[in-house]
């Protein structure tokens, strides 16, 4: 632990409250501004990740806080260091990934001025503003405290997020003394509480089920905690359950499961022909249901939502019945009342099965070829969470995959769509969770954006397969340009030669053009190690 409060500074201070909220790890970059939070890391518990590049470390923070459930924390210095993580805290906004980013600002005489001073914004909060859930200025040193606890609590809330702390630098290395101190660890705020609805919204949505003949399940990355209890509702209702990206894997080897994308033409029929949609964790974003941009599905008469954003279930389709409630929660007070909607259907399989199939085969054949790569995947690394770019065998996965468990499968290709996130990413999930090794998949355009993080994962010698996708280019760009009758241009960057960077950086790697290959090789490397796929 840190040094008493009487023989600190803020910064010093400051990370002994990131103890309290149980923070292991944090990712970034010292710089000249943030100095006196590294005088208190240096005496702390708290294990400090060093990235290549700011957007790495909050790429890293994202994978680090899907996997372990704990928000990702970032320390960033003032203007560049903190810019340069901006496209992090705005894929983590879109898919709900908390995280509390943690950087200096100037003096607090100097702010506003435009002076030109080292690392000077017009206003620093305020660009921050516009992608966090909130921003705070710490202006004095007695309310460190409160502002750290209501940052964690609102980025644990009923929607997750990125919030942002700023110090100005004057007031870091101030002495701690007048800042509030607890004895005791401090326990996070319990932000979940029960169902958030009136008893008749829930009597509803159970009279719906008990009245339903073939209702379907709508799955997104909210119920990923509550997978178990969610196996047990669509059992009860015999439902298939249709998963979104963020929420694969939950029904994992099971005969009521649809692990394609609501996007596609089959899953659309499905849910047009159920009498009953219950809708549990998902924002019905375009991204997952209108990926094609066909305009919205065709959906049955009644549907129940379930989103601990009351601001979800406002932005609509409309629903019969709205429930303001985590997954886990509603799912829970749902089967606690099982004998009044559990009935004699029996066809759920049946419709899932049927999808399936259909869904397989709609994706196409090249598609078809790139999800027999992931499963040969899985089949060496049972264990393996798939971290993923943009890139091809993403795509396709995001339109089908079994995934093998929840949190096993994610990516930064809908959403916010970010390229680069994989790298830093895939060592953050890592980090989370040692015990099972990560396959970051990412195409050769995409890991040029991070290629440096390779030496990251070779820093703390993570269990990493960096499989690199490489059909020199960016593929799908190009086939866009060629749709739309546009001459291809910019779409073709040239490349390294990966194996040889990753040597030079201390990784094993070979190149591989055949599945039978990519076995051999992910089996054999020691890791972290790249594996080069030649698409070409």
């Amino acid at each position: 632990m840190t040094e008493g409060c009487a023989d600190r500074t803020v910064g010093g201070h400051l990370i002994a409250l990131l103890e309290k909220h149980r923070v292991d790890t944090v990712f970034g970059i010292p710089g000249v501004h943030t100095v006196e939070l590294y005088r208190g890391l240096a005496v702390s518990t708290i294990r400090h990740i060093t990235p290549r590049h700011e957007q790495g470390a909050g790429f890293m923070a994202d994978g680090y806080a899907r996997v372990s459930g704990k928000p990702g924390v970032c320390l960033l210095i003032s203007g560049p260091g903190l810019t340069n993580a901006l496209t992090a805290m705005a894929q983590a906004r879109a898919d709900r990934v908390p995280m509390v980013v943690i950087s200096a600002v100037n003096a607090r005489a100097t702010l506003g001025q435009g002076r030109g001073h080292l690392h000077e914004l017009p206003d620093q909060s305020a660009l921050l503003s516009q992608v966090v859930l909130a921003t705070r200025t710490l202006w004095k040193p007695a309310t460190l405290e409160p502002a750290v606890n209501e940052l964690f609590t609102i980025a644990n809330g009923p929607r997750p997020g990125p919030v942002h702390l700023e110090i100005p630098i004057d007031v870091l290395s101030m002495p701690a003394e007048g800042t509030q101190e607890h004895e005791h660890e401090h326990e996070p705020a319990d932000v979940h509480e029960s169902v958030h609805c009136g008893r008749t919204d829930l009597e509803h949505s159970i009279d719906l089920c008990r009245e339903s003949e073939s209702a379907v399940i709508l799955a997104g990355g909210g119920v990923v905690k509550a997978a178990a209890r969610l196996r047990t509702f669509a059992e009860v209702l015999d439902a298939p359950v249709v998963s979104t990206v963020n929420a694969r894997g939950v029904l994992a080897d099971h005969p009521l499961d649809v692990p394609a994308s609501p996007s596609l033409v089959c899953v659309r029929k499905l849910l047009a022909d159920a009498d009953l949609i219950v809708a549990i964790g998902t924002e019905w974003g375009p991204t997952d249901y209108d990926m094609y941009e066909r305009g919205p599905a065709t959906l049955p008469t009644r549907l129940v939502r379930v989103d601990s954003d009351p601001d979800m279930l406002d932005a609509g389709p409309p629903a019969t019945s709205s429930i303001c409630s985590e997954a886990g929660d509603f799912l829970d007070s749902a089967l606690r009342r099982r004998d009044e909607w559990q009935g004699g259907r029996s066809d759920g399989h049946l419709r899932a099965e049927a999808c399936r199939a259909s869904a397989q085969v709609e994706t196409g054949e090249q598609y078809i070829e790139h999800l027999a790569v992931l499963s040969a995947l899985w089949q060496v690394l049972p264990e393996a969470t798939i971290v993923g770019d943009s890139t091809q065998p993403v795509y396709a996965g995001n339109l089908y995959v079994d995934a093998p468990r929840p949190g096993s499968w994610f990516n930064s290709a809908t959403g916010y769509g970010t390229l680069g996130y994989a790298p830093a990413a895939a060592v953050g999930a890592w980090l989370a969770e040692p015990a099972r090794p990560v396959i970051c998949l990412v195409g050769d355009g995409g890991l040029q954006f991070s290629l440096a993080e390779l030496g990251s994962a070779k820093d703390v010698d993570a269990e990493v397969v960096f499989l690199v996708w490489n059909n020199r280019g960016y593929l799908e760009i190009e086939k866009a340009m060629k749709a739309s009758r546009v001459q291809p241009l910019g779409v073709s960057p040239s490349a390294p030669d990966f194996v040889a960077v990753a040597v030079a950086y201390g990784l094993a790697a070979t190149k591989v053009d055949s599945i039978a290959s990519l076995r051999r090789a992910v089996a054999v490397l020691p890791r972290p190690c790249l594996v080069e796929w030649l698409e070409y």
